[in-house]
């Protein structure tokens, strides 16, 4: 019977990869008697043969065996047919720097040789919690979608999820709402799967950028003119508040708004009535105000640029969007959407990425978020030669060191020893996140155990 209690953890679907048979024996009844489900192959070629068959939480392989295909390769099969399964190797000490290499391509974690039981199923436990949290997400996102309509917004992390539920929650009331996340994050995205699953859905989502137009062109944008009002205006010409009537208005980067227009936006909100520039007749609207920013407008009234008591009317609900590189557990699944997306409009056939190719794409920052890997994935698809994207394809300033490093960043990393640099990345990375040793784990790529150990083995402070 299995040894399990109130409090154990998730059971996992597992692929065991190992070529000596007393092994594989021991591994299997080992996680079998803690409640998980083992299936074993006893070569890399049977793995990769039961990859392409059936779904699995976790494969637990030896680096080393037997055959053409060894753990490295039941890795790169994984990434490609299985990509939500963790992988996690039983390695000699011989091999820890390869099986560290390997943390970067895809793998969560690696246990040296003797092989201590115990630690086997504490690392398998914590992924398990990692796949079965991972496929919580993704089911309640596939009813999200099936009722609500998200299935624009890509994402399975933790943040995402809430934000959609934070969506689904407002969107049906008249609530104000305030989108906070940097540029190319999905700002107008979000705002519109809001409105469509509204009771304004029927009418108008009218979006307007505020930074993007002078004041003079930002008034009659939005309130619109009469004839004569000023050279060139030969008709009258309504403007975006009574164009989206009855539906919702985004004003995208309201932050950057003129002082003197946003004292006009709120005699709007506050009595629901525009008029035209020329003319002193009202016009009544009805609109829902959706509104967005990339910088701190608590900061902005603090400095008097921006109304206090506009802020408060605006700000009936807020929602923020962490920036691409603090949920990159979405990166694959952003991947795939864009190349499919991109297979549809141009007419090509590309078929998946290159293992070296995705761990690039996986370890950029992304400082234009969503927007700059969808352009980046389009145009690879576009240029590429071949089926399959590969990293000769990507972008030189995807793959090659930046130019603008100056030369005293250049002799820091220079002329040190590899656990030197790691060192210095890994103190660098828990001060950004302020310790926060997940979020850590997460920008470089490794697993929290694995960060854990690092920290101890370098005597870092966190």
């Amino acid at each position: 019977m299995p040894e399990t209690t109130p409090d154990s953890p998730p059971s996992a679907d597992i692929l065991i990869v190992e070529d000596e048979l007393a092994h594989a024996e021991a591994i299997d009844e080992g996680l079998s008697r803690v409640g998980h489900t083992c299936t074993v192959a006893h070569s890399g070629e049977a793995a990769v043969a039961k990859l392409t068959s059936r779904r699995f939480d976790i494969i637990v392989t030896d680096f080393m065996l037997g055959g053409e295909i060894d753990g490295m390769g039941v890795l790169q099969a994984a990434v490609e047919k299985a990509p939500r399964a963790k992988v996690i190797f039983i390695t000699a000490h011989s091999s820890v720097d390869v099986c560290r290499q390997a943390l970067q391509t895809g793998a969560f974690d690696y246990i040296e040789k003797p092989l201590d039981l115990n630690e086997l199923r504490a690392v398998v436990a914590r992924a398990a919690e990692m796949t079965a949290q991972r496929r919580t997400i993704h089911e309640l996102k596939e009813r999200l979608d099936e009722k609500f309509g998200f299935g624009n917004i890509i994402g399975q992390s933790a943040p995402m999820l809430r934000i959609l539920e934070t969506v689904r929650r407002i969107a049906t009331s008249d609530l104000s709402v305030l989108i906070l996340g940097e540029s190319g994050t999905g700002k107008e995205l979000l705002a519109n799967a809001i409105h469509q699953n509204s009771e304004r859905a029927e009418k108008r989502f009218v979006a307007i950028n505020c930074a993007g137009l002078s004041e003079t062109l930002l008034e009659d944008e939005l309130f619109g003119h009469v004839k004569g009002a000023y050279t060139g205006a030969g008709g009258d010409r309504p403007g975006r508040f009574e164009h989206a009537d009855g539906g919702t208005m985004f004003l995208d980067e309201v932050g950057d708004m003129p002082l003197t227009m946003q004292a006009k936006l709120l005699r709007v909100l506050e009595n629901g009535e525009v008029v035209r520039v020329g003319s002193n007749e009202p016009y009544r609207v009805n609109v829902r105000i959706i509104s967005a920013t990339n910088g701190d407008l608590a900061e902005k009234v603090k400095a008097k640029e921006f109304r206090e008591d506009l802020y408060f009317r605006i700000k009936g609900a807020t929602i923020e969007i962490p920036p691409l590189r603090q949920r990159r557990e979405d990166i694959p699944l952003l991947i795939e959407h864009f190349l499919a997306q991109a297979n549809e409009t141009h007419g090509r056939t590309i078929n998946g990425l290159t293992p070296e190719a995705r761990r690039v794409l996986m370890s950029y920052p992304w400082p234009g978020n969503v927007r700059q890997l969808r352009n980046v994935v389009e145009n690879m698809v576009v240029l590429a030669a071949s089926d399959k994207l590969a990293v000769d394809d990507l972008p030189p300033e995807i793959h090659q060191p930046p130019n603008d490093l100056t030369d005293g960043q250049f002799r820091e990393l220079a002329g040190i020893s590899i656990d030197e640099a790691e060192t210095q990345l890994i103190r660098n990375t828990l001060k950004m996140v302020e310790g926060n040793r997940e979020k850590a784990a997460s920008i470089l790529g490794i697993g929290e155990r694995t960060l854990y150990r690092k920290i101890k083995e370098y005597g870092l402070n966190a």
